[in-house]
């Protein structure tokens, strides 16, 4: 049986709160936040080639300000860390809802972020992503916002400012 070390533990939670902060930071439409999980030299791939993950978060927020709203579900993640590098695959399910001629439509992706971090100063950051693909699902929206279930309901998700997490409403 081997013995598991706080520094271990530490780590790994530290490297969860990494790839939390990128979903918060997608989902928000926060650049700031997006921009923090990255190292300056990092490398993101999501299937289109390798492209400066800075650069490449500075293109996505205003792609992804066009849409509704959005939310990333990270699932499954299998860390192994070794000194100041680690490995991750992270499960993540995608939900978009954006405008059409059609009306709204709901696009949803099940994927994996492949992703590679390094520890410097006691910081973890992403140093390389890979995105892939597993599934798709596309068709009309089913949302509701009104009647007698969701009418009730009136703090709604949005974009940086003016989500709750940031007006404390």
């Amino acid at each position: 049986m081997s013995t598991v070390r706080a520094e271990d533990i530490a780590d790994r939670l530290a490297i969860m709160d990494v790839l939390s902060r990128y979903a918060r930071g997608i989902d928000r439409c926060d650049l700031a936040v997006l921009r923090e999980v990255w190292w300056p030299e990092a490398v993101a791939d999501y299937g289109t080639g390798e492209i400066n993950a800075l650069a490449w978060s500075d293109g996505v927020i205003p792609a992804l300000a066009t849409m509704r709203r959005t939310q990333h579900f990270l699932g499954n993640m299998l860390i192994d860390i070794d000194g100041a590098q680690a490995t991750a695959e992270t499960y993540c399910r995608a939900w978009h809802e954006v405008d059409s001629p059609a009306g709204p439509q709901e696009m949803e992706v099940g994927g994996r972020y492949l992703d590679r971090l390094e520890r410097r100063a006691g910081d973890w950051r992403l140093l390389h992503r890979r995105y892939v693909l597993d599934w798709s699902r596309n068709g009309p929206s089913t949302a509701q916002w009104d009647g007698p279930l969701y009418g009730t309901l009136t703090r709604h998700g949005q974009r940086l400012p003016l989500d709750p997490l940031y007006t404390g409403d």
